[in-house]
């Protein structure tokens, strides 16, 4: 009983009645979260422990490389259509934070227009979250593969 409750939630956890162009939100954004992961350790100290360091971020030495493997990991996750909804979530976070910690004092500095021009990939990469954790990851994923074995068990 509770092993057939249990299966159930995942299965719809899992399940997406989206279409199948929902591919091309989840390899974009799964794309620049997976490069921006890379890029973190690739280049240090301008984009990873160094850049959190000049932006006031707790520990960067450990936060930028912990980052660097959510982007990297959630990203690879989105790509493939893997846990969508789970791996957005972290990503949305993560989003929050860059927006709060590097547009808002852009905001409060140089007002609206200069921030709006600096954080449209920001705002873009949320919404994208936001959207494939709303609909799922759509025809053309692991999770929908998933769901249907979870489906035919149960």
């Amino acid at each position: 009983m509770i092993k057939a409750k249990l299966l159930e939630r995942i299965r719809l956890l899992l399940t997406s009645q989206a279409p199948a162009a929902v591919i091309l939100i989840r390899l974009i954004v799964g794309a620049v979260f997976l490069s921006e992961g890379i890029q973190k350790f690739l280049y240090p100290h301008t984009l990873g422990a160094g850049r959190f360091a000049q932006i006031g971020i707790p520990r960067p030495d450990v936060m930028a490389p912990f980052v660097g493997v959510v982007e990297i990991a959630c990203g690879s996750l989105l790509i493939l259509g893997l846990l969508t909804r789970l791996a957005a979530i972290p990503l949305i976070i993560d989003m929050l934070v860059a927006i709060t910690t590097t547009k808002i004092p852009i905001l409060l500095k140089s007002g609206f227009w200069p921030m709006a021009h600096e954080a449209r990939v920001d705002l873009s990469m949320l919404f994208g979250c936001i959207f494939l954790l709303t609909v799922g990851a759509g025809s053309y994923a692991m999770d929908r593969a998933i769901s249907r074995r979870l489906q035919s068990v149960s």
